[in-house]
């Protein structure tokens, strides 16, 4: 394991007051990265502490993958002794601190002036739902985007959610990015940030520069809706004799004469473009004529059980991948494979192959210990950050304004 102390953030110290994807993945980003993280949670654990999926026994393994690496301190948030002592440890002084990730806005106690007049360089980050603060999640922003509507087979006439909430895992490294850019900038003139990052705002960002958006104002009219067909080029899945599915996809000259040459269909594609009046060295002719060449290339993979389909390709440089499930994935050894993941021993949850943070730096991946236990780090906190005496801390234990981990 590479060592906090030397990692990029190494001596940030961030307190993170979160839930749910698009904060926490921050401060597990900025954790991997170095930073010393603080996730700080209500008595008994925010509205994420037992989201699913979770273990025959309850515990949450969606809250302990997002949470690895960091240390925790469970605090009642309504109390105003509560809310003091958070507000001292996100403005303690010295240059590791200073800084705050939260998607709980809204809190006037919480707010960037009130820390700022604690701290004149303090750096907060709000993660929002909308621009004008109104509330929304990952799936509702989707919803009102239009990625629905492209999404699942043409001839489905609603809406079909995705599953992988995108905009959260997007939102989640903008803001480990602006914080870091916010740190450095901080480091550069001594001004501290105050930094509002909409989910909704995230995600009509992406959809304007993939074009999506562009496309209407420019030329009057959406995307057509092209089922697992990639847009503007050639590319969709085929199922072999045995059942396996395959996605295939030719984004150059040399993809596409090596999928004709595979599938033997080489006379036949020229006397369909002559046919057609189609040059197939053109991807938005490939494009247009998709349903056509699928048809012809698809009786090659019918004829044909999976492991000699995919020993073909691997002769060939089409861009393929055989469909997978995520049980599949696990069974099939490409964790053990792969030196992104390393085995963790998470309490509560198990032993598993566990990511690391996905960059590599010098060769290196740098990965995350467990993540802690509902209060674990509450009294070592106050103590060793807030000078507390322990007869005052324990008092704050006893009174309910803090807690530690339960036995």
């Amino acid at each position: 394991m590479t060592p906090p102390d030397s990692r990029p953030l190494a001596g940030l110290r961030i307190v993170e007051l979160s839930s749910f994807v698009a904060a926490p993945l921050c401060g597990l980003t900025l954790s991997q990265l170095g930073a010393d993280v603080i996730r700080v949670d209500p008595l008994g654990g925010a509205a994420d502490y037992r989201r699913w999926p979770v273990t025959a026994d309850g515990e949450s393994i969606y809250w302990t993958g997002l949470n690895r690496g960091k240390r925790s301190l469970a605090c009642d948030l309504r109390s105003p002794d509560a809310q003091r002592l958070l507000q001292r440890l996100i403005t303690a002084p010295g240059p590791a601190g200073g800084i705050l990730v939260t998607n709980a806005a809204g809190r006037d106690w919480l707010g960037h002036e009130t820390l700022a007049r604690l701290r004149r360089d303090v750096i907060t980050l709000e993660v929002l739902g909308r621009h004008d603060g109104g509330t929304a999640v990952d799936y509702t922003v989707n919803a009102g985007l239009g990625f629905p509507y492209l999404t699942g087979p043409v001839d489905h006439s609603g809406a079909v959610n995705h599953v992988l909430p995108a905009w959260d895992l997007a939102c989640g490294l903008y803001a480990a990015l602006s914080v870091t850019a916010a740190v450095r900038n901080r480091e550069r003139t001594g001004e501290g940030a105050h930094i509002t990052l909409p989910l909704e705002d995230v995600a009509l960002a992406t959809a304007g520069a993939l074009g999506y958006l562009t496309e209407v104002q420019i030329n009057g009219s959406g995307r057509e809706a092209s089922g697992n067909a990639v847009y503007g080029t050639y590319g969709i899945d085929f199922v072999t004799r045995d059942g396996a599915r395959f996605m295939i996809v030719a984004l150059t000259n040399r993809h596409f004469r090596d999928l004709v040459e595979l599938t033997g269909t080489g006379e036949t594609v020229v006397a369909l473009a002559a046919a057609l009046g189609a040059d197939f060295g053109l991807e938005e002719h490939r494009y247009r004529h998709r349903e056509v060449l699928t048809a012809l290339f698809a009786s090659w993979f019918r004829e044909r059980g999976g492991d000699e389909v995919a020993a073909a390709l691997a002769k060939t440089t089409i861009l393929h991948e055989r469909y997978a499930t995520f049980s599949e994935v696990v069974a099939g050894g490409a964790l053990e494979r792969n030196p992104l993941f390393a085995n963790l021993e998470q309490p509560r949850i198990g032993s598993y192959l566990a990511a690391a943070l996905p960059a590599m730096f010098g060769g290196r991946h740098f990965d995350a210990t467990p993540a802690p236990a509902l209060g674990a780090d509450t009294e070592a906190l106050l103590t060793d950050l807030l000078d507390l005496p322990a007869a005052e801390v324990a008092d704050l234990i006893s009174g309910g304004v803090v807690a530690g981990p339960k036995e």
